[in-house]
């Protein structure tokens, strides 16, 4: 996770997740790069006579505007990364196309390790940060997503919640859970199972225990919630265990598709309060 990205329109979502990308780059040696989209309209640009205005449009003169105004954001943005991690490389990139397709195109073309998007709890995301453009980024993006909901100014994590149903195949997501817990070694990691039925809750311990030590995992304690979909149970049981960070693997796979499909990963980052990481495995 060292090479972060961060989509930004300025609004406090946004900036939630610039400290918390400034925090992750303080903890991993890495940068941060700034991105503001702004969406381009290819058709012709007229008055409102109909004609153009000596060469140069109103959109012209507005649009020239706007481009500085966002530099001007950018560069205060970039100092105060000066004031928070002065020891933290930050730049920042405009581009004029859709969020989903410019952030995909940057995270190629800068080797992107992780992607820090700004969000609201609970409601729809405003202006680019629609609930659509996180989803398909969840979706899409070949690098982790790590969705931030509230001010984490100095990202402490000391709980991490890893939800899985911990059968063999959940096995592939663990290479991405230990670079996880390198980067928090104090944190204590919560390995649980959302299970419909308390009657499966002593199997579900089993399993997880089992994966515990099949895989040598250190500092996490199981843990077993009682809901009707994961959806629920994971944001339920992050509440109650005060939980900093939430760990969630996505995959299309039918063996892992009641944790792990993209649909469960969207409701989860939604609807929990702590900032939820998304990764495909």
């Amino acid at each position: 996770m060292k090479n972060i990205l961060v989509p930004t329109d300025f609004s406090p979502a946004a900036h939630n997740a610039f400290e918390v990308a400034l925090r992750l780059a303080q903890r991993t040696g890495g940068a941060v790069t700034l991105l503001h989209v702004e969406e381009h309209n290819d058709t012709p640009r007229f008055s409102s006579s109909g004609g153009r205005l000596g060469g140069v449009s109103l959109e012209d003169v507005f649009m020239l505007k706007l481009m500085q105004k966002i530099k001007h954001q950018m560069h205060e943005l970039m100092a105060e990364a000066q004031q928070i991690a002065p020891e933290i490389p930050v730049t920042d990139l405009l581009r004029t196309s859709s969020l989903v397709n410019s952030v995909l195109e940057v995270v190629a073309e800068r080797q992107i390790d992780l992607v820090v998007m700004g969000a609201t709890e609970h409601s729809s995301w405003q202006h680019f940060f629609a609930g659509s453009n996180t989803e398909k980024l969840v979706r899409t993006a070949p690098c982790p997503v790590l969705t931030v909901k509230h001010p984490e100014m100095q990202f402490n994590v000391q709980h991490i919640v890893f939800p899985s149903d911990f059968s063999a195949e959940a096995d592939r997501a663990v290479p991405d859970l230990q670079r996880i817990q390198a980067v928090f070694p104090e944190a204590t990691l919560h390995l649980l199972q959302v299970v419909s039925d308390i009657d499966h809750y002593a199997a579900a311990l089993d399993r997880i225990q089992a994966f515990a030590e099949r895989h040598h995992l250190e500092h996490c304690e199981p843990e077993v919630i009682d809901a009707a979909d994961v959806s629920v149970g994971i944001p339920l049981f992050a509440q109650q265990a005060h939980a900093d960070l939430v760990v969630m693997p996505t995959h299309a796979h039918t063996g892992l598709a009641h944790y792990l499909h993209p649909n469960k990963a969207e409701n989860v980052a939604m609807h929990a309060a702590p900032p939820v990481l998304t990764f495909r495995v």
